[in-house]
């Protein structure tokens, strides 16, 4: 299943997030970190992904 978040976090930083922590407070930095530049919120969500 992670493999499958990761292909969307790639695609989709902030939906990768969605789908390991919901709407919660790493959800939102995602957001702002993809706003910011797509490759923040690619490494962010794949880090949130990778840790556990």
């Amino acid at each position: 299943m992670d493999v499958l978040r990761i292909i969307l976090s790639i695609l989709l930083p902030p939906l990768g997030v969605f789908l390991k922590e919901g709407l919660g407070l790493q959800f939102w930095i995602n957001i702002l970190l993809t706003l910011l530049g797509y490759v923040p919120g690619v490494l962010h969500a794949v880090w949130i992904i990778a840790r556990r």
